[in-house]
């Protein structure tokens, strides 16, 4: 049995988990587009943005609960995974220790924040590639508008 075909005699719990994960991904995509975007004029808004994305791990987490709970197949679980270890290292870097790493770039934790964000969004939506192939389309349109307004934000000089 393919992959495809195993998603879809999901139980309704896992089925429920995988779009709730879904939900998450979509909402990160969007918002940090937004937070992207308004750098150049209104960079308060990101660091609030910060805190709703944080707020996605609850949802993810019972998400991964379900998962866990139900023996799912590993790509259901490393999305919330990551996007867990993403947002504790968000909270540890960002709110905590208030690390300054950005200006100047310290690549020790610009790298791991960047695999686990980047990582987090392509792991959480690459399961509805074989679920529902519609979503996940619509999760590569808000993917494509985060990375556009990324390199909007770079190209004024606060990416």
């Amino acid at each position: 049995m393919n992959r495809s075909d195993a998603y879809k005699a999901l139980s309704i719990d896992v089925a429920r988990a995988a779009t709730t994960v879904w939900l998450v991904v979509n909402a990160v995509n969007v918002l940090q587009a937004v937070g992207f975007a308004t750098r150049p004029f209104a960079p308060e808004v990101n660091p609030a943005l910060g805190l709703v994305i944080a707020a996605l791990a609850l949802p993810a987490s019972w998400a991964l609960s379900v998962f866990v709970r139900e023996k799912s197949d590993w790509l259901l679980l490393s999305g919330p995974i990551v996007f867990d270890t993403f947002v504790v290292m968000w909270l540890v870097v960002e709110r905590f220790a208030k690390i300054q790493w950005r200006d100047p770039v310290v690549p020790s934790i610009q790298i791991p924040y960047l695999v686990l964000f980047f990582g987090s969004i392509v792991l959480m939506g690459l399961p509805m590639f074989h679920i529902d192939r519609r979503r996940w389309l619509l999760t590569v349109l808000t993917t494509t508008a985060l990375l556009a307004s990324m390199l909007y934000a770079m190209s004024q000089g606060v990416g």
